[in-house]
């Protein structure tokens, strides 16, 4: 459990800004991969016309839902796999659970995945006397450290090559290893190897799953995936409904986003492709577990159902000021950074991460260099006001003082007098030319801004003089 997953936002993000080693491993890794992508991005002068189709594409999916996940479960089960649905994380953890210990088996192995993260998957099948072997590196690194992934596509981001070295050595008995990555790297593979010959029933997620054909698509660039879906005789996939496209043609357009989002690349090192079962080839039993927990609640939002275009590249999070500088963790949300600012409210509920809508700057970085075009600031904006409506986050005092200010604006006549209390007033806030301090429970607002010193004439005020000389001539 990460340090700094005990408090809303603010607070845990300021415990994560007094960590220097957090904020010299998210910059290095951030940069790095922002320059790739730029690179390859300009590679492509459709780039922008890419980026439309993808948006259109998604949405076209999302519109449909009902009818597409209709036809994705008829295709999916005439190529003889297993469809299931389940409403919430709890169900889909029951579902697995079930049809893991119904082949008499106590172990898995899991392919990286931020759906089985996002319903706590691992620890329901511990609980079960079920292991989940993560078989990505770096969600393996997580798993081994006891810890959660800080980033969608980097789970590791946070942690420094040292501390991977000091981790395998403790975890595996190697108390000569160095930290060199080739070294870090076969230590992995060769545990790794171990249980995915051993292991019978493999766990995914999906990047997209076509209704056309009851396909299932995933991208990596290690081979783990592969492995957990080509060794075990069982296969489960869990795949949230929002990732559904309509037809196999989709993947065109979505393929060629994705890699370069997401690590700067122009293509996925792996990119597996499955439909049902295939007799004596591969996996001989396959189960979809289709999963809604929130998703239906978030496409009834008119504006904010613009979030479920998200293919989880992590673009917004490599861009976001904030994102690189407190990390992951800090927003208590299996999605951090700017889409789980806008998701995480959305599927568990505005009241408990009521404080993520705030945490952006409003930049719009995240917004311009999203694949699918969703405009985060906007949703952010209108979560805020979600927040304010709709849960008691909206402190007493505030409450009071916008009161009082819609009173004084209410009239001329009251705002005017609020003009010339504030000049009669101006002489103890003033220091060098700006009004530097505020008083009582605002002093807060004014401790990180300043604001221009309030004038001894108000324009009215001038104006009105003005005029009365204008006329007098």
């Amino acid at each position: 459990m990460s340090k700094y997953a005990t408090a809303a936002f603010p607070a845990a993000a300021t415990k994560a800004l007094a960590d220097p080693q957090l904020r010299h491993n998210l910059r290095g890794a951030t940069s790095s991969i922002r320059a790739k992508r730029a690179e390859v991005v300009a590679d492509l002068p459709e780039w922008e016309q890419l980026r439309e189709q993808a948006a259109a594409i998604r949405d076209r999916g999302i519109a449909n839902l009902d009818t597409n996940l209709e036809q994705l479960e008829r295709n999916v089960t005439a190529a003889g796999g297993h469809v299931h649905w389940a409403k919430d994380g709890a169900e889909a953890n029951a579902i697995v659970t079930d049809l893991i210990k119904a082949k008499g088996a106590t172990e898995a192995i899991k392919m990286k995945s931020m759906v089985t993260e996002e319903i706590g998957l691992d620890k329901a099948l511990a609980e079960a006397g079920i292991s989940a072997w993560e078989t990505d590196l770096a969600e393996m690194i997580i798993q081994l450290a006891g810890d959660k992934p800080s980033h969608i596509v980097v789970p590791a981001i946070h942690i420094a090559r040292g501390q991977v070295r000091d981790l395998f050595a403790k975890s595996f008995d190697l108390p000569d290893l160095s930290d060199d990555p080739e070294e870090l790297t076969a230590v992995a593979r060769r545990i790794l190897r171990e249980r995915f010959m051993r292991s019978s029933v493999g766990i995914t997620g999906a990047n997209f799953a076509v209704a056309e054909t009851g396909t299932i698509a995933l991208i990596e660039n290690e081979g783990n995936g592969r492995m957990c879906t080509t060794l075990p005789q069982t296969l489960i996939s869990i795949v949230g409904i929002d990732k559904v496209v309509s037809q196999l043609s989709d993947l065109g357009v979505l393929l060629r986003m994705l890699p370069r989002s997401a690590v700067g690349a122009r293509i996925s090192t792996y990119m597996t492709m499955f439909t049902g079962v295939h007799p004596g080839d591969g996996p001989q039993e396959f189960h979809m577990v289709l999963l809604d927990n929130g998703r239906t609640k978030v496409l009834a939002d008119p504006v904010g159902r613009q979030a479920l275009r998200c293919i989880r590249c992590g673009a917004c999070l490599n861009i976001c000021p904030v994102y690189e500088r407190v990390g992951g963790h800090a927003y208590e949300s299996t999605y951090p950074g700017p889409i789980g600012a806008i998701t995480a409210p959305q599927l568990a509920g505005l009241q408990e991460h009521q404080s993520l809508p705030w945490a952006s700057s409003l930049c719009g970085a995240c917004a311009e260099v999203c694949p699918v075009k969703i405009d985060i600031p906007r949703l952010l904006i209108h979560l805020r006001s979600r927040v304010v409506h709709e849960t008691d986050a909206e402190p007493p005092s505030e409450r009071v003082a916008m009161r009082l200010l819609a009173g004084i604006l209410a009239t001329p006549r009251r705002y005017e007098l609020a003009q010339h209390a504030l000049a009669l007033g101006r002489a103890p806030l003033r220091s060098k030319h700006l009004v530097s301090a505020l008083p009582g429970p605002i002093s807060a607002w004014s401790g990180a801004r300043d604001l221009p010193p309030i004038p001894q004439q108000s324009f009215r005020t001038w104006w009105t003089q003005e005029h009365t000389k204008e006329a007098g001539r």
